[in-house]
């Protein structure tokens, strides 16, 4: 079921529609291969067919949706060439920030992320794994708000989408815990200052989904569009 979202004040309709279809997209509420209807999203959200026209356009830009002239649209399969280059970038770009982090964090920072982790935990303890999911992004976030690369987190966060559904997939089928702890790892090297292992953590950290991916695809087959990557390889070279 599309899970509904509260319109913002002053939120366009376009606006609207997309964050609507995107939250829906990566939590798996509008399953890979589904077909949605424009006249149905239109009903639901109480808009026009303009703006949710105007959306799957935009969605397309990211290849959460596949739209089909005279045949309509379905919910893309995850593409795990896309995945791996996001996931690519990321590894890249927080490695470096977590070795700013241990130089730059201040005790109030620390306080906050702790905080943030405990919320984590509270979501493993209630299975809630799209809650899960945004404290895992908003842990991810601080740490390059705290180094001022905000508008670095931006670019991340715009191609982040492919990675995210795999990333909900994972929390859905395997140990929540593993991620919380693994956080934890992060901000305990970052607190003793240690840059090797923070960076260290961090790559495994954000390659771990790898090693998982097999079973994932095993499992839900359906989800995946055909890859050119093959799993075993990247976690070689991992």
């Amino acid at each position: 079921m599309l899970e509904l979202l509260k319109r913002n004040k002053r939120e366009y309709a376009r606006e609207y529609v997309i964050r609507v279809l995107r939250h829906n997209i990566i939590n798996l509420n509008l399953k890979p291969g589904q077909l949605v209807s424009e006249n149905e999203i239109a009903e639901i959200l109480g808009v026009s067919r303009t703006p949710v026209r105007e959306a799957f356009i935009e969605l397309s830009k990211s290849s959460l949706v596949e739209i089909y002239p005279q045949k309509g649209t379905c919910i893309s399969p995850i593409d795990m060439d896309i995945v791996e280059e996001s996931r690519f970038m990321r590894c890249v770009l927080e490695k470096a920030v977590v070795k700013l982090c241990c130089d730059i964090l201040s005790d109030s920072d620390i306080a906050n992320l702790e905080e943030n982790i405990r919320l984590q935990e509270s979501c493993v303890e209630h299975k809630d794994y799209e809650r899960l999911l945004f404290l895992d992004n908003s842990f991810h976030e601080y740490l390059f708000k705290a180094c001022n690369k905000k508008m670095t987190y931006s670019l991340i966060k715009s191609a982040m989408a492919q990675f995210d559904r795999v990333r909900i997939l994972n929390f859905a089928e395997m140990d929540m815990k593993i991620t919380v702890n693994e956080h934890k790892q992060i901000l305990n090297a970052i607190k003793n200052k240690d840059k090797e292992m923070a960076e260290d953590l961090m790559e495994k950290h954000l390659t771990r989904v790898i090693f998982d991916m097999s079973y994932l695809m095993e499992k839900h087959p359906e989800y995946f569009k055909g890859s050119s990557i093959k799993i075993s390889n990247l976690a070689r070279e991992s």
